[in-house]
């Protein structure tokens, strides 16, 4: 009996370090340098045995297809390689034939069953399978699905499926806000998934809005807004729906950035050069954060309030610097090149990106405050600005007059092609957020 019992305690052992090799395998690590592929496949949804779901169901599957060609590191098998189709007997094991996923390349299948049916208003299971073994990643039901909110479901499930893969999902539950420009002097704040769904203009004020800022609980937004007369801090409130114009002493206004604490960093006239000045959560004047003989301004902050990147000419050009709000103390980031501007420091506090002027426009470069490297993520042809991190510390935001005009588009902090946000043309100054629904 002993050994019996010493036997199954062996078995249960190597189970678990399977599992574990396994789940090791399934993770992707999107920070290391080493950064693997994923290949993903999607059986077809079904709404009963062996019965594809073709309303809502391939209305989903569509969706999150589309999502997914958002990730860099993600590579969707095409349908048309899987000997035998995509239909399978239900939506899980001993009923998924995995074999067939697993020659056509894919690492892990995505399946959908839909119990009640797909029209109406029904709930969708989704499961997420490792195709060599069949084990599970993880298996979710989405409830209240109907035609019209088909879109957030595949990005509820998206987000799922990237934080089991990474550990963060803050891509698909992202809203970035942006500027787009109607004109020399007209431009206005708008909001978009990062997909490029869900766009619509969220101010209509005469003037120019520039650096757009979310506040942590995703309530306000607040920019820089410029009309024939005046410089002012606009102020977006999403539980209003209103947009209230704030003036301050010596008409300038640049660059507003919320810090973890929601309360506004900005910089404002102080005398020859603009100074950064905090602002409490009634936008008025609190306290200087920096000033000095010089131009100092594009505040910046890590999720724990403690850092501050910064833009500053003390040095002659511009160039990036980082203060230690405890101590004080301020340390050079930029090391290279004379014109570095607009920097925005990642949420884990590991990274800053900002813009470079070089001889073929501006591009974007990421420095690693761990390791001091520095690292080019944007390539021509056109201009590179105004970049922004995402929450996970992974995606980058920036506009760009590639292919003419001005867009949106994302990259990561290891570079790669970007990828066009479709905005319709004119959009600058992205800036993720959490928020754009205030409950």
């Amino acid at each position: 009996m002993k050994r019996y019992l010493s036997m199954c305690t062996l078995a249960l052992v190597l189970s678990l370090l399977c599992v574990q090799d396994v789940w090791a395998a399934l993770r992707v690590d999107i920070y290391g340098p080493g950064q693997n592929i994923v290949s993903l496949a999607l059986a077809a949804p079904l709404r009963g045995r062996s019965t594809e779901a073709t309303d809502m169901g391939r209305a989903l599957q569509t969706v999150v297809e589309e999502n997914l060609s958002f990730l860099p590191f993600m590579r969707l098998t095409d349908p048309k390689a899987v000997l035998g189709g995509t239909v399978m007997e239900g939506a899980q094991p001993p009923d998924v034939d995995f074999k067939r996923f697993q020659l056509a390349g894919a690492d892990l299948l995505v399946t959908a069953n839909w119990p009640g049916g797909d029209s109406g208003t029904k709930s969708v299971e989704m499961r997420v399978f490792e195709t060599n073994s069949g084990t599970s990643l993880f298996g979710k039901e989405y409830a209240g699905v109907n035609k019209g909110n088909v879109p957030e479901v595949a990005d509820r499930f998206c987000a799922d499926l990237l934080e089991a893969l990474t550990g963060n999902g803050a891509f698909f539950r992202s809203t970035i806000a942006f500027t787009r420009s109607a004109g020399k002097m007209k431009a206005n704040v708008w909001l978009t998934k990062p997909t490029g769904r869900n766009l619509r203009q969220i101010t209509n004020l005469g003037g120019k809005a520039m650096s757009p800022s979310w506040s942590p609980d995703g309530r306000f937004i607040v920019f820089t807004h410029i009309d024939s007369s005046s410089h002012a801090l606009g102020v977006w409130d999403s539980s209003s729906r209103r947009v209230s114009r704030i003036r301050f002493p010596g008409n300038v206004v640049i660059g507003p950035s919320f810090t973890p604490g929601n309360k506004v960093a900005v910089a404002l006239s102080n005398g020859q050069y603009p100074a950064i000045f905090l602002l409490n959560r009634a936008f008025k004047k609190e306290r200087v954060l920096e000033e000095g003989n010089a131009i100092n301004v594009s505040p910046s902050f890590d999720s724990t309030g403690t850092r501050m990147a910064f833009t500053s000419s003390r040095l002659g050009g511009p160039q990036i610097f980082m203060k230690d709000l405890s101590s004080g103390s301020v340390v050079r980031v930029s090391m290279n090149g004379g014109y570095n501007t607009e920097p925005n420091i990642s949420p884990d506090g590991t990274l800053v990106v900002y813009s470079r002027m070089t001889e073929y426009g501006n591009r974007i470069f990421v420095q690693d405050l761990m390791t001091g490297e520095e690292r080019q993520v944007s390539f021509g042809p056109g201009s590179d600005e105004q970049p922004s991190f995402c929450a996970d510390s992974y995606f980058i935001a920036f506009a760009s007059s590639r292919g003419g005009g001005r867009n949106i588009y994302l990259t990561t902090r290891h570079g790669g092609d970007a990828k066009k946000v479709p905005t319709g043309g004119g959009a600058s100054f992205p800036r993720w957020g959490q928020g754009g629904e205030h409950k």
